[in-house]
């Protein structure tokens, strides 16, 4: 009689163990990348001495959402005028959450890189190059200076930005800001996205 009396008890622990076993088995999913819903892009005319001159013009990609994983992407056209070097500074935000995702990524410079793609910057006839000039001198890409072709072959092409998080710096030419074969070097994209180019 004793053994019916404990049998309830039995099953009880069984059941909890059970239930407990497939609540561990159950995966985690986790996003260390940036949720990043507004990047700003300013460029700053520059004179042959380096100094800055007019105004700055600013364009900007955004999605409420997150730009990697939202559906309503809106985008500048970027517009530069032909024979002309800009300072590029690039801002971006986490709307979402409040945050300024710049600061971090400058706090965090040697996990983070900005490379710059698409046919405004690759293959022979691209009509703008780009090179680095952080003010920390690490290799990020927020700050970086922008030389528009006096002649380029065409007028308008595709801007593709593309922040690399957790890379391997020291890669074979991870340090080059063209760098297409960029997911050789490791790491994950916390942003890609295209701007449409415009030359003037």
């Amino acid at each position: 009689m004793k053994i019916y009396r404990k049998l309830p008890i039995y099953a009880l622990s069984a059941a909890l163990f059970a239930f407990a076993s497939c609540e561990s088995d159950d995966p985690v999913v986790e996003n260390d990348g940036e949720v990043i819903t507004d990047v700003n892009l300013t460029f700053t005319e520059l004179d042959e001495s380096g100094n800055p001159v007019g105004t700055p013009l600013v364009f900007n990609a955004s999605d409420a959402e997150g730009i990697e994983v939202g559906n309503a992407l809106t985008t500048d056209d970027i517009e530069l005028d032909r024979g002309t070097t800009y300072r590029l500074d690039i801002e971006v935000f986490n709307s979402i959450e409040n945050e300024d995702i710049t600061e971090e990524i400058l706090e965090e410079a040697d996990e983070h890189q900005f490379y710059f793609l698409g046919s405004a910057f690759e293959g022979t006839s691209a009509p703008l190059t780009y090179v680095y000039d952080d003010e920390s001198g690490e290799l990020i890409g927020v700050r970086g200076v922008v030389t528009v072709s006096a002649s380029p072959g065409f007028n308008t092409a595709n801007f593709r930005l593309v922040l690399r998080h957790d890379l391997d710096k020291n890669f074979p030419g991870a340090s080059e800001p063209n760098f297409a074969n960029f997911t050789q070097a490791g790491g994950e994209s916390d942003l890609d996205v295209t701007f449409p180019l415009i030359i003037n």
